[in-house]
């Protein structure tokens, strides 16, 4: 079979983080606007190509200030940084489902290669004959590897924001 467009079902998909915060917990957010483009022979999934973009002003952490620091140039520089963008460079499949997903991402302008361990599931038909496939990608990187080095220190002795960030990708797709 060729390969074809698939269609980001946004409905159905989600990108959350989390970061350590004052060293005894963690902060949750997530991004609400997001787009991936994915070409692929739905015989072949590990041969996609895939690329996704997201607004990072669209970020929510459900605290407006902390939303609002975020966006300065402290951290993503949203005016002059406005998208997130992972590009995929290697699918190497690990046995049924589960797949090492390497790509370049570019933050805040410096682009560097992460790996995420990525399940594809699908396809499959849904009730009205459609096929769609899904994946979750779950992976840690550093925000200093990007410039995002802002911090603060603690009284008690630490720092107030943890370097290591905690991705969770979850996407839907639709044969276009």
């Amino acid at each position: 079979m060729a390969a074809s467009n698939w269609v980001l079902d946004k409905s159905h998909s989600g990108i959350n983080f989390s970061v350590r915060h004052m060293m005894i917990t963690n902060v949750r957010g997530s991004f609400n606007e997001f787009d991936a483009v994915v070409l692929a022979d739905s015989d072949n999934l590990s041969a996609l190509e895939a690329s996704l973009s997201i607004n990072v002003d669209s970020i929510n952490t459900k605290d407006d200030g902390r939303d609002g620091h975020l966006k300065s140039p402290d951290f993503f520089n949203v005016e002059q940084f406005p998208q997130i963008v992972f590009k995929k460079t290697s699918l190497e499949a690990k046995g049924g489902e589960d797949y090492k997903l390497t790509g370049d991402i570019t933050i805040a302008g410096v682009t560097k290669s992460i790996t995420l361990n990525t399940e594809i599931a699908g396809p499959a038909k849904d009730p009205w004959g459609n096929s769609k496939f899904g994946v979750v990608a779950d992976g840690i990187i550093n925000r200093s590897d990007f410039g995002l080095t802002y911090n603060a220190a603690l009284e008690t002795g630490g720092i107030l924001i943890g370097d290591a960030i905690k991705i969770h990708i979850e996407l839907e797709f639709a044969q276009g």
